[in-house]
């Protein structure tokens, strides 16, 4: 394959992306939370617990800024604050049960959003579909995938 092909597939590989993003977060409304709550508690519930400055890095704000997004979330009882036992100066965040279960509804409804999507696609279509999904996730995935538990 040529190098203008590869930038061709890149380029709608981006936009096919970000449609299907956008596509799956107008579900998110359904949470009740802020698109930057729900980003950060999903950080939280995949990757925690950490701390705000590692909460902050991960989600590209300031850390004055995550302090505000954990307590919304820490008064709404979707994440805690636990002492850093290996730094006595800084705490450790933490999604409750229920930030557990609230992110894990909401993932769910952006997933059969997007199932709705591809559910007329022939049978070979989503088995293309998720081979390209495989690949995708080998060549990007910072972390293993954690499926959806239902």
């Amino acid at each position: 394959m040529s190098r203008t092909s590869r930038t061709q597939v890149a380029d709608l590989l981006h936009s096919a992306s970000i449609h299907l993003l956008r596509r799956a977060s107008e579900q998110d409304v359904a949470s009740e939370i802020t698109p930057a709550r729900l980003s950060a508690l999903a950080v939280v519930v995949f990757r925690g617990p950490l701390t705000l400055t590692a909460l902050a890095q991960a989600e590209g704000v300031r850390p004055a800024t995550m302090t505000n997004i954990a307590s919304g979330l820490e008064a709404a009882g979707l994440v805690r604050r636990d002492r850093n036992e290996a730094d006595g100066r800084s705490v450790l965040i933490s999604a409750t049960s229920e930030g557990e279960r609230v992110l894990a509804s909401a993932r769910g409804r952006r997933i059969d959003a997007i199932a709705e999507r591809i559910g007329d696609l022939p049978a070979e279509d989503v088995e293309l579909l998720r081979r390209a999904a495989e690949l995708l996730e080998e060549r990007f995935a910072l972390r293993p995938r954690r499926p959806l538990e239902r």
